[in-house]
Formats: structure tokens, C-alpha cells, sequence
């Protein structure tokens, strides 16, 4: 198995549109996603602890969470279903029955400040003993995003692949069935981590690349003509969704780098997330016109590598004092990037930086959706949002006759 394991492995790597390769390295979302997911878990808890936590799947924390999950590309695009509140089924039975609500957010609670796999397995087991309708392994991928080195995601197409791999029966939906894939799954990753990583997302992404058959394990012979024809058409979806990751990325580069021209011209220093630094727009690299090294904010730690991850900055010359942040939002979740800002406001306090989304046209509706909840409204901040088509338009006029940061005050839209 182990030099069967490492032909595969290298055929996952080698394939450039593998899940890991266009998920698992060199993805700043990935990176964005595990901050928002670990801020909103923390919120589920807080809501449930002060009874704000309602009785539907719809417009909760956990709806937040979950879909900061499913943005995570084709892995963990069914992960939500699990937790649509189904009324008939009355599950999962998290909503309505309120002990069961209280022992979910304790659950959370203790997982998420767990500091060893035995602490998370013990809750594992504690959750399961209570025997909640509909709440199954599914909770598995939030508790990945908490602990990646510790808790591998879950879901069909994983345990297909697991299955297919380890030639095992193992079934959907019960916790003992998961602990077993995880204990086997965990000495493979430890045999195999020089290759891989000890973060489980790149062997759960091999294990799902086998279950949906777009890695195959040898040649293709067995194939039955249907079963050919579906092979095919997962490989063109792939094609497509790479070439509409790469659309996204460009757009998100040019956006950044027109953000990035602007503010250098009205005479601030300027900065982009610290994983976007190296980057460039149709020839104009962002460390040509930005900072080299990021201002010394007096933050928490972890406070600070969430801002530093803001797609881009204005500080005063030869300050740290912002005076305005920018999050740049393509296809992923935009209550994401108000979190980040709200991270900034809340953390900097100066109540003079005014906070921007950048959002393609179509998403207008969604931003404004985001932008009028009540949470946000109540925070009393300066946010406001521009779409890419004004800023791509007037781009060279308000580098030309701006003075300050106002002048993007012709271009931004207001949530009234």
C-alpha cells in the first residue's frame, strides 16, 4: 500500500488542477477562511449562550460559518446541507430543543479551546452520547477549520475515496464510523506528511479527488461508458472551474492594484494583504508603489494577522494611523471581509479610517443585504462599498484630481 500510496501522491501533486493544488498551497482564501471561520464559531457560541441563536438554519451564525465552508471550492461544497433545519424531519434537532442547542455551543466551546486530539475526541464522544437527531459527522469540517492538524473533514465523496483506497465499507453519518477513518487517516498523514502536510486538508482532498474519480487509480479499462462519459464531464467542470478561479484572481488583482495607484497618488503609504504583496496587474508590481515592511500597529497578535490580511491599506505618511482599508469580495463570502473590517475599527479606535467593499456589480444586492444588518448598523461605522465597474472607470480621474481620501466618496455607495 505505502508505494501504491506514493504513486498516487505524486499523481494528486503533479496534476496541476488537483484539489491541491488549486485549494489546498498557495491560496490566500484558504488562508482568509480558517480566521473568518474560527470568528464566527466563536459568534455561534456567544449567541447561543445569550439565547440570540434562532430557531432555523437561515440568517444564523452557523449559516455564516457554513458558508465561509462551502466557498472552500468543490471539497466542502455540500458541508451546509447537513444543517438546513428540515421541519418534518425536525432536524437537525438543534433549533427548536434548547438543551440540545446549549450542549451544541458547549460542544463548540470546548473544542475550539481544546489544546490536544484527546480533549476533541472526548467532546466527540460526549456529543455523540446524546444522541441528537441529524447531527452527525458533518460538524467534522467546521472542526477541521479549528483544528487542521488534528480533525480531517467529512463527507461523501471523502469517504468514497476512503473506501475505494483502503478497500473498506465504512458508512456516512455516524461518529464511530468517523473516528476509525480519522485514526486510519491519521497514520497514513504521519507516513506521508514530507510528501503532503500535517494539516489533513491535503490527504482528505486525495481521499475526495478518488471518491468523485478525478484521480484514478490506475487505467481506466474498468470504466463502463457511462461511467466514462461522467468521468469526462468532471474533468471539463474542473477545466471550467479553474478557468473561472483565474478570471476571479485577475480581477481581484486589478481591483487591488487600482486601490493600491489611487491612494499612492493622493500621497498616503499604502500596503496589500501580506499574502498579495508579490503580486502585480498587467505589468505593475504592488511592491513598486507600496510599503515594504507593515506599520507597527499597537494589535493583538492574532488581531493583527487578521488586518494584515485586509486586501489593502491607506496609512498616513510615515504613520500607522489608517485612514482607509479596502476588502476586495469576488465570489467568497462579503460578511467575511466586514468581519476583517470590523476587526480593524473596533481595534484601531481612531473612528476617523473609513472602511470599503469592493464588490463585483452583480453582487450589489448582497453587499447591500450584508451591509444592513443590524449587528453592522449598530456598530456605527463609516462602511461604505464600490463596485468594480466605477472603480476600474474612474480609476486615472481620481488619481488625477483627488486630494484626499473624499474623493472616493464620488465612487462609494451608502447603505441608507
Amino acid at each position: 500500500m505505502s508505494e501504491h500510496l506514493q504513486s498516487i501522491i505524486s499523481q494528486y501533486k503533479n496534476d496541476q488542477e488537483s484539489v491541491y493544488n488549486t485549494w489546498f498551497i498557495n491560496n490566500e482564501e484558504r488562508l482568509k477562511a480558517f480566521r473568518s471561520i474560527r470568528r464566527g464559531v466563536l459568534q455561534v457560541i456567544d449567541d447561543i449562550k445569550t439565547k440570540r441563536f434562532g430557531n432555523d438554519f437561515k440568517g444564523t451564525s452557523l449559516e455564516f460559518v457554513l458558508s465561509c465552508i462551502t466557498e472552500q471550492k468543490q471539497v466542502f461544497e455540500g458541508a451546509s446541507h447537513p444543517f438546513y433545519w428540515k421541519p418534518k424531519l425536525r432536524i437537525p434537532d438543534i433549533y427548536e430543543n434548547q438543551p440540545n442547542k446549549i450542549a451544541f455551543g458547549q460542544f463548540l466551546e470546548n473544542c475550539i479551546n481544546a489544546k490536544n486530539e484527546e480533549q476533541i475526541i472526548r467532546e466527540i464522544e460526549k456529543l455523540d452520547a446524546l444522541k441528537i437527531k441529524g447531527l452527525g459527522p458533518a460538524v467534522a469540517s467546521i472542526l477541521y477549520f479549528l483544528h487542521p492538524t488534528l480533525i480531517p473533514p467529512f463527507n461523501t465523496a471523502i469517504i468514497n475515496g476512503f473506501n475505494y483506497l483502503f478497500k473498506d465499507k465504512k458508512k456516512l453519518g455516524s461518529w464511530s464510523e468517523y473516528l476509525k477513518i480519522r485514526e486510519v487517516i491519521m497514520d497514513m498523514n504521519r507516513k506521508h506528511c514530507n510528501d503532503l502536510s500535517l494539516d489533513t486538508g491535503a490527504f482528505a482532498g486525495l481521499l475526495f479527488e478518488i471518491g468523485t474519480q478525478k484521480l484514478l487509480l490506475g487505467k481506466d479499462e474498468y470504466l463502463s461508458e457511462i461511467e466514462r462519459t461522467r468521468l469526462e464531464r468532471l474533468i471539463e467542470k474542473r477545466h471550467k472551474d479553474k478557468r473561472v478561479e483565474t478570471v476571479d484572481e485577475h480581477l481581484h488583482n486589478e481591483m487591488q492594484y487600482h486601490l493600491l495607484k489611487i491612494g499612492h497618488a493622493l500621497g498616503y503609504d499604502v500596503i496589500a494583504a501580506s499574502n498579495d504583496r508579490s503580486k502585480s496587474w498587467s505589468g505593475n508590481k504592488f511592491t513598486f508603489i507600496s510599503l515594504a515592511d507593515f506599520p507597527d500597529l499597537a494589535l493583538d497578535k492574532e488581531v493583527l494577522n487578521t488586518v494584515k490580511l485586509i486586501d489593502v491599506l491607506w496609512f498616513e505618511k510615515g504613520t500607522a494611523k489608517v485612514i482607509a482599508a479596502f476588502e476586495v469580495e469576488k465570489s467568497t463570502s462579503i460578511y467575511s471581509g466586514i468581519l476583517r473590517l470590523t476587526d480593524l475599527s473596533c481595534s484601531v479606535n481612531n473612528k476617523e479610517e473609513v472602511l470599503y467593499l469592493v464588490v463585483p456589480d452583480h453582487r450589489e444586492k448582497d453587499v447591500i443585504m450584508q451591509l444592513s444588518r443590524p449587528s453592522i448598523k449598530q456598530g456605527n461605522m463609516q462602511m461604505k462599498y464600490i463596485c468594480f465597474s466605477d472603480l476600474r472607470q474612474h480609476c486615472d480621474a481620481l488619481c488625477k484630481f483627488g486630494d484626499d481620501h473624499a474623493i472616493m466618496q464620488k465612487i462609494a455607495r451608502t447603505v441608507v
